[in-house]
């Protein structure tokens, strides 16, 4: 089957460094050079806009998803193959998730981490076997991925699904990556006695 969906969390924000914008740009890039439809946030704000109309610029096709509340302020982008309002954040990320064949963040603010956090979640959870990644720009994610490793470590964090989290700093190494992903199975919980 493949895949046919990416779905990117990343800022509504443009950031501080002009690497994201530039992360931002070859994502969208390369989404378009192998095929693959934009799923995201809806905005028309921050790094969220510039993935999307880049999309469009190369011709691809993007779908946004996002909450009437966040329309009503104006935030939304109008220019987009296919805009879906919906009632609430928790139906954006269920409908986002549904629609998506995996799942990668760039950087963004505490929003961006939620969402990814809470799809990383469900993979754990087995509640999806979709390939989630974050595309790491300028080390940006380099402290949350110590503070997963210290969960392993402590023990709140099987490295089994350590695994799950793909990571590179390039947008074309991490679309590999998904490629080649293959899901398993694996318990949640750590048992007694397991090291």
């Amino acid at each position: 089957m493949g895949m046919k969906s990416i779905c990117v969390f990343l800022g509504s924000s443009p950031g501080l460094r002009p690497e994201y914008r530039e992360a931002a740009v070859r994502l969208a890039e390369e989404l378009v050079r192998r095929g693959l439809r934009l799923i995201y946030g809806g905005g028309g704000v921050g790094l969220m806009t510039v993935i999307a109309d880049k999309v469009l610029a190369e011709g691809g096709e993007v779908i946004g998803v996002i909450p009437q509340s966040l329309v009503d302020k104006e935030v939304a982008h109008t220019g987009l193959s296919d805009l879906r309002i919906v009632g609430s954040m928790h139906e954006r990320k269920a409908l986002m998730a549904d629609l998506a064949d995996g799942f990668i963040a760039l950087p963004g603010g505490i929003g961006t981490l939620e969402e990814f956090c809470e799809i990383l979640t469900w993979a754990q959870l087995g509640l999806h076997q979709k390939p989630c990644g974050l595309l790491d720009v300028a080390d940006y994610y380099q402290d949350l991925r110590r503070f997963f490793d210290r969960m392993v470590a402590e023990r709140f964090f099987k490295q089994s699904h350590r695994q799950l989290l793909l990571l590179a700093d390039d947008a074309g190494a991490l679309l590999d990556q998904f490629e080649r992903y293959q899901p398993v199975r694996l318990p949640k919980w750590i048992d007694s006695d397991e090291a």
